[in-house]
């Protein structure tokens, strides 16, 4: 049976869960970098599996704030 809560299959590939790779994504990083580092590989991550195209322009929206943000601080 799958858990759509506590381990929903668009979150898990092979062994490893999306938020132990996010935790491992995101260590180093805080506020608004992490969130958008973070929500652009959950996007990424699942979209195959769940929303398609959707999912990719939801990862390329995070991708591009996390630019902006990185080009203003530069």
């Amino acid at each position: 049976m799958n858990d759509m809560v506590n381990s929903p299959s668009h979150y898990t590939a092979g062994k490893v869960e999306c938020i132990d790779a996010l935790e491992a994504a995101t260590c180093e990083l805080t506020g608004i970098e992490a969130v958008c580092t973070a929500n652009a590989i959950k996007y990424l991550w699942r979209w195959k599996q769940k929303n398609g195209i959707e999912d990719l322009k939801k990862a390329q929206w995070y991708i591009n704030r996390l630019i902006e943000k990185v080009e203003k601080e530069a």
